[in-house]
């Protein structure tokens, strides 16, 4: 793709959506406090006698302040290692105009969606030297928190670049990690023997923010929209790369990967299937197609996915380097309070030592900006989309893109709901959303070449904490269609 130079606006726009994250996820730590002095005016209020029959909660908040300090020394170690693509020290007067009025209460598989421009980073991982050259949405309380949890990224960012060309990653596995932990590598049991002072004073030195995140212009108010975006992360982090998202791993991304096993039996070392994985998130979906012998290359719209999806990629030494603690942001439905504050390790894989193909890429952009391009026309032999669909404003045009850029012959995979995330805007903006039902999407499919070839239902969750008593599932639709040449042709010239 050629590079592309930004008006003065537009790269305004940007450094001004990107210091806007950055913001949040180093508000994190203040965030999570705020609600723990919250539940400590609560608990203030009861009368004695209840004070005293519930007297574990001061241990329980004690423990969750050192859960939240262990989330925001990984949250910290990952912006340290994030090298912004801007000086963002420029165009410090946008702020507090951040797209705020673009805000909606929704997420979805990538907690941020951009509105228009494509900004493309190019990652790949040469398998022989292991380097990453990175050019460069979550379990609900309700209805609406679930919706939260899987369209937050993809609603507010403005990520504007198509050049494919930045760097921003390093050799994986190189970085040094360094253990912050408030009692080193001790469990968190330990802190319920900790004094007050000790885990506050081990909280103050953890979470520093990084010395380039320090400017007068990066230290925003961030809104609680913001917050639940960085919280619906650490959640993804379980879904991707922790042991405890395997479940959720067999049923949404087993399917998907038998399937390309099937359809592609003979692949070539010197000549792999290529694959385009849109909506990638956390980059795992696209590294297990790379693994198994496919070219693969995720696009991701969500600066929140990609500067975690990056520190991840790039800075893995070891299986189960970082520990977070993913369910303590929510009281209900608990089974017990040690269900609410475990831990969760990752990654449960060494990126850089899974087999991953030459030339896997991760390519940060609009997926409509960025392939709707000529060069992309017929370059891909199988496109994966995984709770991507719903995405769209327009679905239409995310299905006409995917039968432009297959090749004759080539396989589109899908599985997801219909969970339109633009479905319930009620911004100023307006937002554009169309919302069909499954038997249009599938009728829409035909009328741009596509041939049904599988189909079927799973059931399956979405960032789901497997010890909450209240479990929400999708239905999610499964097929592989092909892109039929001679149908796809006489389309083109209707």
């Amino acid at each position: 793709m050629a590079e592309r130079r930004y008006t003065e606006q537009e790269e305004a726009l940007e450094i001004s959506s990107l210091r806007r994250i950055i913001a949040a996820y180093a508000n994190y730590h203040d965030a999570a406090e705020r609600d723990v002095k919250r539940y400590e005016r609560s608990f203030k209020r009861l009368p004695p006698a209840h004070k005293e029959l519930l007297f574990n909660l001061g241990l329980k908040y004690q423990r969750l302040r050192w859960c939240i300090s262990m989330n925001a020394s990984f949250i910290m170690d990952m912006l340290e290692a994030f090298e912004p693509p801007f000086d963002m020290s420029q165009h410090i007067d946008m702020d507090g105009h951040d797209c705020a009025e673009n805000m909606h209460g929704h997420c979805h598989a990538d907690c941020a969606h951009s509105v228009d421009r494509g900004d493309c980073f190019r990652s790949s991982i040469s398998v022989s030297n292991s380097e990453l050259h990175e050019p460069d949405g979550c379990p609900r309380k309700d209805d609406k928190t679930h919706e939260l949890s899987r369209e937050t990224d993809n609603k507010d960012e403005v990520v504007d670049m198509e050049s494919c060309s930045r760097p921003v990653g390093d050799k994986l596995g190189a970085s040094q990690v360094e253990d912050k932990s408030c009692n080193g590598d001790k469990a968190m049991d330990a802190a319920a023997n900790c004094q007050d002072t000790d885990c506050v004073a081990c909280s103050a030195d953890e979470n520093v923010i990084p010395q380039q995140f320090m400017a007068p212009s990066l230290q925003l108010n961030v809104p609680p929209i913001d917050v639940d975006k960085v919280r619906c992360i650490i959640r993804n982090i379980v879904r991707d790369w922790a042991q405890e998202g395997q479940k959720e791993r067999d049923e949404c991304y087993k399917p998907i990967l038998e399937e390309l096993n099937r359809l592609f039996p003979n692949r070539s070392k010197e000549r792999p299937p290529s694959c385009l994985v849109p909506g990638a998130g956390l980059g795992r979906l696209a590294l297990e197609i790379s693994t198994l012998g496919f070219v693969s290359q995720g696009n991701e719209f969500s600066y929140y996915m990609m500067i975690c999806s990056s520190f991840i990629l790039n800075h893995t030494q070891e299986t189960n380097e970082w520990t977070i603690y993913p369910w303590i942001h929510s009281n209900c439905n608990s089974l017990s309070d040690n269900d609410q504050l475990r831990p969760v390790s990752f990654p449960d894989i060494h990126p850089s030592s899974s087999g991953i193909t030459e030339g896997f890429s991760m390519c940060a952009g609009d997926f409509v900006e960025v392939y709707n391009e000529e060069s992309q026309e017929s370059s891909w032999d199988a496109v994966v989309t995984c709770f991507f669909l719903d995405t769209a404003h327009n679905i239409v045009e995310y299905i006409e893109i995917i039968s432009k850029v297959l090749k004759d012959g080539g396989v589109w995979i899908n599985l997801g709901p219909l969970l339109y995330h633009f479905a319930d805007s009620y911004g100023p903006d307006d937002d554009m959303s169309i919302e069909l039902s499954l038997e249009d999407v599938k009728r829409v499919a035909y009328h741009y070449g596509f041939v049904m070839e599988v189909e079927k239902m799973i059931d399956t969750t979405y960032t789901a904490n497997m010890k909450s008593m209240m479990q929400n599932q999708y239905r999610a639709a499964f097929w592989t269609m092909r892109k039929n040449a001679s149908r796809s042709k006489a389309q083109k010239h209707q």
